[in-house]
């Protein structure tokens, strides 16, 4: 795709839990080199609980889309990024929501929060909203069904953290799951030897996200 064909193209990039938009500055590079024009969004990812963090993260985007009116809006989120984007699309939903692709999501959530979210410790370092994470059947995650939007997830499947790798079973990245970034709905799927901290930064992760935005599909190795 031409720099010509996707530069009134947007992207929004939405960081993780106690992460800022500068994690995501490797990501926004490699797409304002292909011509996309970003929006790298900061939001207060540990004082607020999801369903306030999808407002703020809302109004923001309105304020920063308002002469883009028809506009496709394409997102690239990492971890519980994702989980905002999947709430905003059930509580107030983008009518121009173009390609999204979720890098190492918790799509059915963490077992790491099922097993420390007891300690007092978890909430006071991560907030509010990562006691939403865990797997629970009632749980907060779970209630937002299927995703209904054009949607690829890259899952890493490497970790450098062995206490929360023995605390999640079968292979993970870290702080979630292969299995569980998965959702009803999605489009494509594709795993890399990354963990979840450095999905951001890796040349084939952001290779196959521009994949996927310009194509709807990751691309396959022959």
């Amino acid at each position: 795709m031409l720099v010509d064909e996707v530069k009134d193209q947007n992207v929004i990039l939405l960081h993780g839990l106690s992460r800022t938009s500068r994690s995501m500055r490797p990501m926004e590079k490699s797409l304002r080199k292909l011509g996309y024009t970003t929006h790298n969004l900061n939001y207060p990812s540990r004082k607020y609980k999801i369903e306030e963090l999808g407002r703020f993260v809302r109004d923001e985007i309105e304020d920063k889309e308002n002469d883009s009116s028809g506009k496709k809006l394409h997102f690239v989120t990492h971890s519980m990024g994702g989980i905002l984007l999947r709430h905003i699309m059930k509580s107030a939903p983008f009518a121009n929501l173009g390609r999204v692709v979720m890098l190492g999501p918790p799509n059915q959530g963490s077992e790491i929060i099922d097993r420390l979210s007891p300690f007092n410790l978890i909430p006071l370092i991560n907030g509010p909203a990562c006691f939403q994470l865990g797997t629970s059947s009632d749980g907060f995650i779970k209630r937002l069904g299927p995703v209904e939007f054009e949607l690829g997830v890259i899952a890493g499947n490497r970790s450098i953290n062995p206490f929360l790798s023995f605390l999640i079973p079968g292979v993970d990245d870290g702080r979630v799951s292969v299995e569980r970034t998965k959702i009803e709905g999605m489009n494509d799927f594709c795993e890399v030897p990354k963990s979840h901290s450095f999905l951001i930064g890796n040349k084939q992760v952001q290779d196959q996200t521009i994949s996927f935005l310009q194509k709807g599909k990751f691309s396959k190795k022959e």
